[in-house]
C-alpha cells in the first residue's frame, strides 16, 4: 500500500519540477497497484463531466490514477468540475486518486482552495530563476544520482550549457552516465567547452581581465561559429554588473553575500577576483559602453559587429588604464 492520499495538488511554475512530481507520485501509486489506470487530462481541451467519468469506480474493479494538467488554463467547466469531484473523493472510499498540476495566478482558485481544505497532499514547485538556485539545482541533480560536482565545474556547465532546467537536467544526467567520479571542470569542458553559448563568457572573461587581443579572437570565433552579438554583449553587461555589486556589498563570507545578492557563491568569488585591478570610475565608464554597445547591436546601430568590438576594446582600455 502506498501513503499517496486520494488528492493531490501540484503548485507552482517549475515544469520540469512539476512533472517530476507528478511521474514519481504516479510511480508510487503504482508500487500499490501496478495495474493502476492512468488517465491524463488537458485542461485546454477539457469537456465538460469527463473528470466525473474517470473518477467514478469502475464495473471491472481496479483503481485509477488521474492527472489534470494546466489547470490554471481551464474554463469554468473544468473548475467546477474538480470541485464537485474533490466533495466526491473526500467523502468516500476512493477508487481513484485525483492529481492536479496549476502553474498559478488566480484561475482555478475555487478548485484550488477545495483541494486545500479536503486536506490535499500539496506539492510545491516553484520557479528556480536565479544564477544562485540554479546552481543549486545543478549540484543537487548531481548529488540525487550519487555524485559529486566541483564548484567551478557547476559554473562551466551553467555556462556552456544555459540556463534551461531542462538542458541542465539533461547535461548532468549525460555526465553522470558517460564518466566517473567527480565532475570536474576538465570534464565539463571536454564534454561541452565547444558549444557556442561558452564563448561568450570567455569574451568576458578576457576582456574584464584586460586581454584584448584574446577577447577579440573569441568574440570573432564565436560570431563565425554563428553566435548573435546580442548575447556577448548581455554576457559582458552581466559579469560587469556582478563585479559592481559585490564590489559595493561589503566583506563576508562569499556564502553570506551570495544569499544577498541572489547569486552563486561562485559567482561572489569570481567577482571579487575580477574586480581586481578595477575602481569606481573605471568599472562605471565600461558599464556606460556596454550599455551604449547593447543598443546598437539590438537595432539601434548600424553595424552590431563593430559595436561589439568597440565595447570589447573600451572594456579592456579601462581595465588596463
Amino acid at each position: 500500500m502506498t501513503d499517496v492520499p486520494p488528492l493531490v495538488l501540484i503548485a507552482g511554475p517549475e515544469q520540469i519540477l512539476a512533472e517530476r512530481a507528478a511521474e514519481s507520485t504516479i510511480a508510487l501509486l503504482r508500487e500499490g497497484d501496478p495495474q493502476a489506470e492512468l488517465v491524463r487530462i488537458e485542461a485546454a481541451s477539457y469537456e465538460g463531466g469527463e473528470l466525473q467519468l474517470h473518477t467514478s469506480p469502475s464495473l471491472f474493479g481496479g483503481s485509477k490514477i488521474v492527472l489534470v494538467r494546466d489547470l490554471d488554463e481551464g474554463r469554468e467547466e473544468l473548475i467546477s468540475d474538480v470541485v464537485d469531484v474533490v466533495k466526491g473523493l473526500q467523502d468516500g472510499p476512493a477508487d481513484a486518486t485525483l492529481i492536479v498540476q496549476h502553474k498559478g495566478g488566480m484561475r482555478g482558485k475555487k478548485a484550488l482552495d477545495a483541494l486545500k481544505k479536503a486536506g490535499a497532499r500539496v506539492i510545491d514547485a516553484p520557479a528556480i530563476k536565479s544564477d544562485r538556485d540554479k546552481s543549486a539545482f545543478v549540484t543537487n541533480e548531481f548529488r540525487t544520482a550519487g555524485r559529486k560536482a566541483a564548484p567551478d565545474a557547476v559554473r562551466a556547465l551553467l555556462e556552456a550549457v544555459g540556463k534551461d532546467l531542462r538542458e541542465l537536467a539533461s547535461a548532468c544526467k549525460q555526465l553522470v552516465g558517460d564518466t566517473e567520479g567527480l565532475v570536474t571542470v576538465d570534464v565539463v569542458e571536454r564534454y561541452y567547452g565547444g558549444k557556442v553559448e561558452a564563448t561568450g563568457f570567455r569574451v568576458a572573461d578576457a576582456a574584464i581581465r584586460g586581454d584584448l587581443p584574446d577577447a577579440l579572437r573569441l568574440a570573432r570565433h564565436a560570431l563565425a561559429s554563428g553566435l548573435d552579438p546580442v548575447p556577448i554583449v548581455a554576457v559582458l553587461a552581466s559579469q560587469l554588473r556582478q563585479i559592481a555589486r559585490v564590489a559595493t556589498a561589503g566583506r563576508g563570507p562569499s556564502g553570506q553575500l551570495a544569499k544577498q545578492l541572489g547569486m552563486a557563491p561562485w559567482q561572489v568569488d569570481r567577482a571579487r577576483r575580477d574586480a581586481r585591478g578595477w575602481d569606481g570610475e573605471r568599472l562605471g565608464r565600461a558599464i556606460q559602453a556596454v550599455a551604449a554597445a547593447d543598443f546598437d547591436v539590438k537595432g539601434g546601430g548600424r553595424d552590431p559587429v563593430y559595436a561589439l568590438e568597440r565595447g570589447i576594446m573600451t572594456i579592456t582600455a579601462e581595465r588596463n588604464g
